[in-house]
């Protein structure tokens, strides 16, 4: 009796063991690309480290950093255009990890239009998802590196499921991401051109962004968040054909598998880099931050130098070794 009354006791805390909430902000809509967020009841990869995850929609990488911002947040999931932004407002913050290293944005536009380069886009009407998002913070990169500015072209919101727009010719092109585009092909779409933000740079598509103050303050939790999102990003790239299954009950928009699949493929695609094979997922190439801040700056996106080397820190990372 002792004896069992004794494991008993022992085991009562890690039955009563209290999670510790993070509240994840995030740019979209629970889509299939973030299924790895999604599975958490059916996995429980963040429990595991003693996280009650909570995941809070958004509409853009803008939103999700005002959300952070009025406290509904602990951590934002945005772009670096929308990180770069807030700095130059004065917000303190600092990007903890790289989510998807490669850059996913385009513009796009039916191949009958003629708009193939960034400066044939001069007089048109570009749709985006929302005014703060990275969809629309992208567009004015490569209108300035093209020499225009956002008055040349007309700038018309359309939602995240922005192709049925361009389908119906109320915009002459949108901005999207691969994976919008693939839905977009999916539903009639047909012959397009792209123009691809990465091949005029190449910044991340998307980091986690946390206040200074919880960034010093929250070290310990916040390196079991990444671990836990390692964890759930190792997942999704080791199992995308069930990622895709869960999908079809878990995203707003995954009730097609097939389509679930090649969304999950493109995504972990993105969240790889000869970086992150070297290093570990969620390192950063601090190199590509610093040219992205510097050319919005020299094309006056932003007002003021930023220097990332004060506002990425890659210390809370998880190593390789740290792997579930």
């Amino acid at each position: 009796m002792l004896l069992a009354l004794a494991l008993a006791w022992l085991g009562t805390p890690a039955l009563a063991q209290t999670l510790d909430k993070v509240t994840v902000a995030g740019w979209s809509q629970p889509i299939s690309e973030i299924t790895n967020l999604l599975a958490e009841p059916d996995h429980g990869l963040f429990k595991a480290r003693g996280i009650a995850l909570d995941y809070v929609p958004g509409n853009g990488g803008g939103s999700a950093i005002q959300a952070l911002l009025a406290g509904q947040a602990d951590v934002a999931f945005t772009d670096p255009a929308s990180f770069y932004l807030a700095l130059d407002k004065g917000a303190d913050l600092v990007a903890i990890y790289n989510i998807y290293p490669q850059n996913v944005f385009t513009i796009v536009a039916p191949k009958g239009r003629g708009l193939r380069s960034v400066a044939d886009l001069k007089g048109k009407r570009v749709g985006v998802y929302s005014l703060a998002s990275g969809t629309r913070q992208h567009l004015l990169l490569l209108l300035a590196a093209a020499g225009l500015k956002e008055s040349d072209v007309t700038v018309e919101v359309t939602g995240l499921l922005n192709f049925a727009p361009l389908i119906q010719g109320q915009v002459d092109a949108t901005a999207a991401t691969d994976t919008g585009l693939l839905v977009g092909r999916a539903k009639g779409l047909g012959d397009v051109d792209v123009i691809a933000v990465r091949d005029h740079l190449n910044l991340p598509s998307d980091i986690f962004v946390v206040t200074r103050q919880d960034y010093e303050t929250k070290k310990p939790l916040l390196k079991r968040f990444l671990a836990a999102y390692r964890d759930s990003t190792a997942w999704m790239i080791a199992k995308p054909d069930a990622a895709a299954r869960l999908a079809v009950t878990r995203a707003i928009n995954g009730r097609d598998e097939a389509i679930n699949r090649e969304v999950i493929r493109l995504r972990n695609l993105s969240s790889v880099s000869a970086t992150t094979e070297r290093e570990g997922l969620g390192h950063f190439d601090l190199p590509v931050l610093q040219q992205g801040a510097d050319q919005f700056r020299s094309l006056g996106l932003i007002g003021r130098a930023l220097d990332m080397g004060q506002v990425v820190k890659s210390d809370l990372i998880p190593g390789k070794e740290d792997a579930r």
